[in-house]
């Protein structure tokens, strides 16, 4: 199991304070990492940092707003000062703010789910490889959907930025191979979380879902995290550029 420690690992989780992000934390935590939290909100990370220091773990809050190239700039340069070093980034931070026909949405729809699902996560790569290299090398997690592969019904703009990330994880993962940094992504299914409360919530649209899903549940954000821990840990050492689908069957 010791391939699978992060004693002496600097990681940050995007959209910690709840739902898959928070699972993730908690896992790296308990494996030995140094986890810095992002939100938007400090108040709801530090919930999460108590909870993390309660059980042993080590972790610090910082608001962020993902969506900002000049706060992210300003949380890389905060890391560097006062950690040094980075080893681990899981962009987990997303936003679906509009669900309904494509051809309906207004442009504000389409700016601020492409700020956070894509802009965001693009420039956290870009400032955090940089300071990996410093650092000897990293590894980055990128969570995508399944509805990147197949787009969901009223979820377009949702769904294409969320196929970005699959090509911006590869793409990424070429570039930063030379410097030891890997870059992989997760693609989760439907996730009982805050976020997919819109679906989870709706037994119209869940009725719509479940008999696609062949384990016939939904997931627990809990069945999330031990594929990130596998793609940051040195278990995953020669995997990079690669997409592991957590769906409980739905894209089989």
């Amino acid at each position: 199991m010791e391939m699978f420690s992060l004693k002496g690992k600097t990681a940050i989780i995007t959209g910690a304070s709840r739902g898959i992000g928070e699972a993730i934390a908690h896992l790296l935590a308990k494996q030995g990492a140094f986890c810095i939290l992002v939100s938007r909100k400090s108040e709801d990370l530090e919930v999460v940092e108590n909870e993390i220091k309660s059980k042993g773990g080590s972790a610090v809050s910082i608001a962020c707003n993902i969506g900002s190239l000049e706060q992210i700039k300003g949380l890389i340069e905060q890391v560097e000062q006062r950690y040094g070093r980075l080893d681990i980034l899981i962009n987990n931070a997303a936003a679906n703010p509009y669900f309904g026909e494509m051809v309906n949405a207004e442009e504000r729809a389409w700016d601020k789910t492409n700020d956070v699902n894509l802009k965001g996560p693009f420039f956290m790569i870009q400032y955090a490889a940089k300071l990996m290299r410093k650092s000897g090398g990293g590894a980055i997690v990128n969570l995508s959907s399944v509805n990147g592969v197949q787009p969901a019904l009223f979820q377009g703009i949702y769904s294409i930025t969320k196929a970005g990330i699959i090509t911006m994880t590869r793409a990424y993962a070429r570039e930063l191979a030379p410097h030891n940094i890997r870059v992989n992504a997760l693609l989760p299914g439907l996730t009982d979380t805050k976020f997919a409360s819109a679906i989870t919530k709706n037994e119209d649209i869940k009725n719509l879902i479940m008999p696609q899903i062949p384990m016939g549940r939904i997931a627990k954000p809990e069945e999330m995290a031990p594929a990130v821990l596998y793609l940051v840990s040195e278990a995953s050492s020669y995997t990079t550029g690669s997409c592991i689908t957590c769906d409980g069957g739905m894209l089989s």
